[in-house]
């Protein structure tokens, strides 16, 4: 399989934010989204962002803009099937997606999601926690475009759990090493902001 296409997830609202852009928050001096592209486009063929709103806010990234194609903000697979259609014009295999609002997440993801993706070519990244219980880390895939038409059928059905789907087609799971933190710690409020901040001196 040659890179896939990577989709950066900034669809979400931003409640715990206060509303907004969480991507366009500063961290380090330099805006989070700012961080994830930084990341993402070396492991990528190409790149897009999946957002809603006004795609003017963001076209000084110079990468396409794709709006969730169903209403009512259904959450991340919603933008995961933006990001497949997109890639399924241009004519790519595959897509790799990230958040928009976690900036230390490792710089060999798609290596390692495609190393490790299960026979669907599904895989999601994962992490241990606090306690060493593995956990999923469900906006960090690998999708194959081949299951965009089934990722839909669901969606319309009402489907918004991530791993309720990726389960059904028996995803492949990455894990990543999480000391000295987790790679995959994403802002949410305002107190993470600090937390991320510190954690710049760390990554």
């Amino acid at each position: 399989m040659t890179r896939p296409l990577g989709v950066i997830l900034a669809g979400g609202r931003a409640t715990r934010m206060g509303g907004g852009d969480k991507g366009l928050r500063m961290v380090g001096g330099r805006r989070l989204i700012d961080h994830v592209i930084d990341r993402l486009g070396p492991q990528c063929a190409a790149m897009a962002i999946n957002a809603n709103g006004d795609p003017a806010r963001l076209e000084e990234f110079g990468l396409p803009i794709l709006p969730d194609t169903l209403p009512d903000h259904p959450g991340p697979l919603a933008g995961v099937l933006a990001g497949l259609d997109w890639a399924a014009a241009q004519g790519a295999d595959a897509i790799v997606t990230a958040a928009a609002d976690t900036p230390f997440f490792p710089g060999d993801l798609v290596a390692r999601l495609m190393e490790h993706a299960g026979p669907s070519g599904l895989c999601l990244a994962a992490s241990p926690d606090d306690t060493g219980r593995v956990q999923r880390q469900p906006t960090f895939g690998l999708w194959p475009v081949a299951l965009r038409h089934d990722l839909r059928t669901a969606l319309s059905g009402g489907l918004r759990k991530i791993v309720i789907w990726t389960d059904g087609h028996a995803a492949g799971q990455a894990v990543f090493d999480a000391a000295p933190f987790d790679p995959f710690f994403n802002v949410n409020t305002p107190e993470d902001i600090a937390t991320a901040e510190a954690l710049m001196g760390a990554a």
